[in-house]
């Protein structure tokens, strides 16, 4: 029984370190509190049920829609509020408070576009899996077998890739990094590009496993910031053992 209660715990926290991930992005380079993640997260999980439920999109185009829309809503919250609060001197209190606004404002006109009731992305039986003592459902083998790879790959980029080290380079010194030549407004762009992408996936792979409601980002944000906090502030390989290091105590202690 308690292997079965340490795999629950591991998937859930493979989607507690893509958020994670998705947050630490953001926060590691530009130290921007990020709290409109929480709306990105609500919102790319009615994406993918509007479009799989309601348009009658295959799954994975759903999914696919879904990360493509929030990687784009991701850059334009850059474009339309952190940027201009940046080119005015704001601080970054300023720019939290801003962020917690677009995660209200993103969160309430999806109640009220959708209602507050929970929605399902799954609504048949899914097969389940047998190994030894411990069960494992669909939905869970999609979090293994999807998340799992983008965990080990993006830690391989953002440690050995040029954007990696850029990335690295512009959380400490933006205006050095600037004065090398690189650009610093389009940098920011990929940075909450990849945000976007990290968070969408999170949220998918939850939707389509415990399905979907306007209040579960907040809820769902917080466990991840506990898990980028666990793994140390500013490094994002961490977050991932931060993450499955929550979800496996949270599963031991509801057990």
């Amino acid at each position: 029984m308690i292997w079965q209660f340490v795999i629950n715990g591991l998937i859930t926290g493979i989607l507690y370190s893509l958020l994670a991930i998705g947050f630490a992005l953001v926060y590691n380079t530009t130290r921007i509190f990020h709290i409109a993640a929480a709306g990105l997260y609500v919102f790319a999980a009615y994406v993918l049920w509007w479009t799989h439920l309601q348009l009658n999109t295959p799954l994975l185009y759903g999914a696919i829609i879904s990360i493509v829309a929030t990687i784009i809503l991701s850059c334009f919250i850059e474009w339309s509020v952190y940027r201009p609060l940046k080119k005015r001197g704001a601080s970054l209190n300023l720019m939290m408070i801003a962020s917690i606004g677009v995660m209200t404002i993103l969160v309430n006109a999806i109640a009220l576009a959708f209602g507050h009731e929970a929605k399902f992305v799954n609504t048949v039986m899914q097969q389940t899996y047998e190994l030894g003592t411990i069960i494992i459902t669909t939905p869970q083998l999609f979090q293994i077998f999807v998340g799992a790879p983008i965990l080990a790959i993006s830690v391989l980029l953002l440690k050995y890739t040029s954007y990696g080290r850029r990335l690295r380079a512009i959380s400490e010194d933006e205006t050095l990094y600037s004065t090398l030549g690189y650009n610093v407004k389009w940098t920011r762009y990929f940075v909450f590009a990849v945000s976007g992408c990290f968070i969408a996936i999170a949220s998918c792979l939850s939707a389509y496993d415990v399905g979907i409601g306007p209040d579960v980002g907040m809820n769902f944000l917080i466990n991840a910031m506990v898990a980028m906090m666990i793994g140390g502030m500013g490094r994002i390989a961490p977050c991932i053992a931060g993450g499955l290091l929550l979800g496996v105590l949270q599963s031991w202690a509801v057990s």
